[in-house]
């Protein structure tokens, strides 16, 4: 599987390098990058609609165009695609239609901005409005920087239609995160500013993995799921693909960035989940909590996150001390660190049954002051936390720092007098520009979680005592040594090789002195 997911993406980052290079010269990587997502995305939209729509009608021996070109069947149709997809493509819309107007040559960028607004228009309200609402906002068809006239805008998304058409990406290949991986390699290919912090938009996919399989642990299936700091949603579709069954009830999300955003309700879209079965926010987690129905806050089962690492803390106001998330403490994450202030929000969301996995930096482990307050009420009075895992170096793209990986569990089924550390710092594949958790690293830090005993070098078993005795800090050093013991010298051995090379010398030195006397020299000594 992983070997499969390697081929498919360095496939892709060659087709995408070709894409890329139409636009070189027009614009910056982290603009052009947009165009080509939401290019790809309404491929998919597209090819989606006429799959779906000619499997049910195929027993009326009838294609979608010709349906909602006949009177008996436009409604029921338009109805349909509404219903079950949330959106309606006409047919000269479609996808295939427009890359047919490209090769006669009587396409003009005009048809693909009237065909995506069309879409978008198609879903006011619709259900499934809040799904759709400004997704291709970041894809603006009549920026200069396409080109001044139409005639210049034209013929460079012509271009790159034609190479997006020849892309091999299939609709129900829902295991490859292929927008989050295009993304990840647009960005790798030109580096830019977006491109520094891309590691807060998209989550290594064998970290992922890895964090969606711990905090589903032991289930078949999830009632809900939810990432405060989503980026491209790779990490919750991670945790319906842990799954036994790939069954998720409910995914919610928020992200900040507002074109990450549209990324994430775009892989949702093109992962297969229905628009029903997720709900995005484009806000600020940490000041403004959306997970709310009916006046009480909604409670998940599972919850994953990779926040930006020791950002500036938005809810460091006095005033947030009144806010539920964070009033427990009575003191509020550092201004400069928000890293427990995402960890607080996603505790005060826990289910009854709920369990959190999320990547922090190391800092939150032993930092002082508040944070050291925090970490005491997590562990003394709500004692949640589950287990702390450190990471290889250079994970992500964008930094170069090793990660924790902290487990929360409400219900920590007889490990309550205890927190377990594991140090896998040590184990991955070293690859060109990140490292890599391999799937044996992946499996033996999955394994170790659940059998939960003490490995040497590797982990250990601490007692809330012991965690105590050092005063909170959770450097897993502390727990878990790891340095190389020197091994124990023979002293008798040394010195026994010691005498006997003397006497070599005394033998050596003897034979020599015959040869100096013989020669009338001095003798050595």
């Amino acid at each position: 599987m992983a070997e499969d997911v390697r081929a498919k993406s360095d496939e892709l980052a060659k087709q995408l390098w070709a894409i890329a290079n139409e636009f070189r010269g027009n614009m910056d990587a982290s603009e052009f990058k947009n165009y080509i997502l939401g290019l790809i995305f309404y491929r998919y939209l597209s090819e989606k609609t006429e799959n779906y729509m000619n499997e049910l009608l195929k027993d009326d021996e009838i294609t979608y165009s010709e349906a909602l070109a006949n009177p008996k069947y436009t409604d029921v149709v338009k109805e349909w695609s509404l219903e079950h997809l949330g959106y309606i493509i006409l047919p000269k819309n479609m996808w295939s239609s427009l890359i047919e107007l490209i090769d006669d040559n009587a396409f003009t960028v005009e048809d693909l901005e009237k065909a995506v607004n069309s879409l978008t228009a198609s879903t006011i309200g619709q259900e499934s409005e809040a799904a759709f609402r400004g997704l291709f906002n970041d894809m603006n068809l009549k920026a200069d920087h396409l080109g001044r006239e139409v005639s210049e805008r034209t013929a460079l998304i012509s271009k790159v239609m034609q190479k997006i058409d020849a892309l091999s990406f299939a609709v129900k290949d829902t295991q490859f995160d292929y927008l989050g991986t295009a993304y990840m390699i647009l960005i790798g290919l030109f580096q830019s500013g977006a491109g520094k912090k891309a590691g807060e938009f998209f989550t290594a996919t064998c970290a992922s993995k890895l964090v969606a399989r711990l905090a589903t642990v032991g289930l078949k299936e999830v009632k809900n799921a939810c990432d405060p700091c989503a980026g491209s949603g790779s990490l919750l579709l991670e945790v319906k693909n842990s799954l036994p069954e790939h069954k998720v009830g409910h995914f919610y999300s928020q992200e900040l960035n507002s074109t990450t955003y549209n990324l994430n309700r775009m892989n949702m879209l093109l992962h297969g989940v229905p628009y029903r079965q997720f709900t995005a926010y484009n806000d600020d987690t940490l000041r403004h909590d959306n997970f709310y129905e009916d006046g009480k806050p909604i409670l998940f089962t599972v919850q994953v996150s990779n926040p930006p690492y020791s950002a500036p803390n938005s809810a460091s106001d006095p005033s947030y001390l009144d806010d539920a998330r964070y009033s427990s403490c009575g003191v509020l994450a550092p201004k400069t660190k928000a890293d427990l202030a995402f960890v607080e929000h996603m505790v005060y969301n826990m289910d009854d049954d709920g369990r959190v996995a999320v990547l922090l930096p190391h800092g939150v482990l032993f930092r002082g002051a508040a944070e050291e307050k925090i970490r005491r009420y997590l562990i003394e009075s709500q004692n949640i936390l589950d287990a702390v895992i450190g990471l290889p170096a250079n994970l992500f793209h964008g930094t170069s720092i090793p990660v924790a990986l902290l487990v929360f569990k409400k219900r920590r089924n007889g490990n309550a007098d205890n927190i377990l550390f594991i140090d896998a710092s040590k184990e991955y594949e070293k690859g060109k520009d990140q490292n890599v958790l391999r799937g044996q690293d992946i499996d033996r830090i999955v394994q170790t979680y659940i059998n939960r005993v003490d490995v040497e070098q590797y982990a250990h078993i601490a007692s809330l005592e012991e965690i105590a005795k050092n005063d909170f800090n959770l450097n897993i050093s502390r727990y878990v040594d790891t340095t190389e013991k020197e091994p124990e010298i023979d002293l008798d051995f040394v010195f026994a090789n010691i005498n006997n090379t003397n006497e070599e010398i005394a033998g050596a030195t003897e034979v020599l002195n015959n040869y100096m006397r013989e020669l009338g020299l001095q003798e050595l000594k």
